[in-house]
């Protein structure tokens, strides 16, 4: 009966490490995929300017010792317009605007449209390129894989690739981030990325900006049809001196509602005042 019992531990020892070396065998090797991730995230940059989306934005204010000083939110309605970020607020801290607020709103939102529709294309900005600055200029290491949102998913470590020439000041910035990103096995998109300032950088030599060391940014992603992935929410812990005035802040932001967008959706999104 020991002897048998052996066997059988001995077996499924045997199975394990088996299963084991098959996963280890599947992990793709992180050189070859942060190249198909990079592109497939460069492809995200640009989908997102063909899409309208509602965005709940909450903002808190902190002390010195991290305690909640005031919370602030808004409601809005997202476009692009040649690359350009257009945003309509539809309420403020839970209440719709007033009828002279949507009136001033209405008027700043048709001047910006106009303005950008006569001005040239620009490349879109947002977090999600970001992550494609992080991802031309970073190594990952530690492989891993679990469950993300119910879909198996890569987990990686990253840091700042030392022999990487950085080109322009975003990337400059990405190559003193360090973190975690979340890739999607099926799809090779980015689900996650948690994002730490490894140490302080300045803007404009410290004129503009210091974003200090200990600054925290988590960028989700997901897919919302046809096969598509776009940002869906953003957390922000920022201790930063923004000209001379120094600013704590947890923002919160959600993503949702996306919807095609084309130019005869302007006239939706910015209706004629009677």
């Amino acid at each position: 009966m020991a002897m048998a019992m052996a066997r059988v531990a001995a077996a499924m020892v045997t199975a394990m490490a088996a299963v084991c070396c098959a996963a280890a065998q599947a992990l793709p090797d992180p050189a070859a995929l942060i190249k198909e991730v990079q592109a497939h995230q460069q492809a995200v940059e640009q989908i997102r300017e063909n899409f309208t989306f509602h965005e709940a934005v909450r903002t808190e204010e902190l002390n010195a010792d991290g305690s909640v000083r005031g919370v602030t939110s808004e409601d809005r309605e997202v476009f692009y317009v040649n690359g350009r970020r257009v945003f309509r607020v539809l309420k403020k801290n839970g209440m719709e605007l007033s009828a002279p607020e949507a009136r001033a709103e209405q008027a700043r939102v048709k001047k910006l449209v106009e303005s950008d529709m006569k001005a040239p294309p620009v490349q879109v900005r947002t977090g999600t390129r970001l992550i494609s600055q992080i991802l031309a200029v970073t190594k990952l290491s530690n492989t891993r894989v679990t469950a993300l949102n119910g879909r198996p998913t890569l987990v990686f470590d990253f840091a700042g690739d030392p022999a990487a020439k950085a080109h322009g000041m975003e990337q400059s910035v990405a190559k003193k981030l360090t973190g975690t990103i979340w890739v999607d096995r099926a799809d090779r998109q980015v689900a996650r990325v948690e994002i730490l300032v490894a140490e302080d950088y300045r803007l404009a030599g410290g004129l503009l900006a210091n974003i200090r060391k200990g600054s925290q940014l988590t960028v989700e992603q997901a897919p919302v049809g046809d096969g598509l992935w776009l940002q869906t929410a953003t957390e922000e812990h920022v201790a930063a001196r923004v000209l001379l005035k120094s600013e704590r802040q947890n923002v919160h932001i959600r993503d949702f509602d996306f919807q095609r967008f084309d130019v005869g959706m302007l006239q939706k999104i910015n209706p004629v005042t009677p």
